[in-house]
């Protein structure tokens, strides 16, 4: 059984009372769950959301990133002391949601480049950072998700075999992998084979068009992508990812300089087209 989430950057990278409202709405089309950006300083904050969406019925999900100063691919031991620091204040955070996944791309700083290409030292590094965060996230019963991401956001991890490599060095129960729709489309070869690759470890997966938009609104291989999580037999959450203009710093960040949909439309028109895709590949949803 798959379960059918939304994440909040649509509207803003902040946990705040602002996003109380949007869980409800999102409570209402259908959705499980509801996912939240971990970066915002204010730690109560994450409480008052996880108490919320537990209220009403609503299961959690988080996403992060590390930055150059907590870089755990770094070849200084100071700076990957702070990537543990930081991922570590990042999983009390999710706990404190009372979500049970982070994903994201913990393995190293998002858009930061070393202008070569991968070495293999540097996975060693990220892996003992990640086998010492999954220590601590099974005290809070908590699977780090890892991500990887597109050329022009990440190098380290870009495909589903780099992916695999890192977790495998990494071997720790609680460090899985999260697949997006959107990275793959860019990166991958073959989606089923992306897919059949990292079905070992796979524990979530961010929908997500290839534009930001509307999942179903453009050229993402959603046949081959659901017919291959049914054949896997992935039970896990199918949480969207889309991104606007909503939040101007966090846009900025991640490049996006124009809107793509309308949020309220990417959730309404999500969640059916989700729905419509697992009936037609036989993927049974708790929705």
């Amino acid at each position: 059984m798959v379960k059918i989430g939304f994440n909040v950057l649509a509207w803003t990278a902040d946990v705040s009372e602002k996003v109380l409202p949007i869980a409800d709405r999102l409570k209402k089309i259908g959705y499980d769950g509801v996912e939240c950006f971990v970066g915002s300083p204010d730690e109560a904050a994450y409480r008052r959301f996880g108490d919320h969406a537990h209220a009403i019925g609503l299961e959690t999900t988080a996403v992060t990133v590390v930055d150059k100063d907590t870089n755990p691919v770094d070849s200084s031991k100071t700076v990957r002391a702070k990537a543990l620091d930081r991922i570590k204040w990042a999983i009390d955070r999710t706990y404190d949601t009372h979500a049970k996944v982070l994903c994201g791309p913990l393995h190293s700083a998002h858009a930061n480049f070393s202008r070569n290409a991968p070495q293999e030292e540097e996975y060693q590094r990220s892996a003992e950072v990640l086998h010492s965060a999954g220590d601590y996230a099974a005290q809070a019963d908590i699977t780090l998700a890892l991500e990887a991401l597109n050329r022009f956001e990440c190098y380290l991890c870009n495909t589903m075999d780099q992916l695999l490599h890192l977790i495998s060095l990494a071997a720790h129960p609680r460090v899985k992998a999260m697949y997006d729709t959107h990275h793959s489309n860019l990166e991958e070869k073959k989606i089923a084979g992306a897919l059949e690759t990292i079905a070992p470890v796979l524990h979530h997966v961010h929908i997500s068009e290839n534009d930001r938009g509307t999942p179903g609104d453009g050229h993402v291989l959603w046949d081959e992508t659901y017919s291959t999580l049914a054949k896997i037999k992935y039970h896990g959450w199918l949480t969207i990812e889309a991104f606007s203009r909503n939040d101007p710093d966090f846009a900025n960040a991640i490049n996006v300089w124009r809107e793509y949909s309308e949020p309220w439309d990417i959730a309404g028109n999500g969640f059916a087209f989700i729905k419509k895709m697992c009936q037609v590949h036989g993927l049974k949803t708790s929705s």
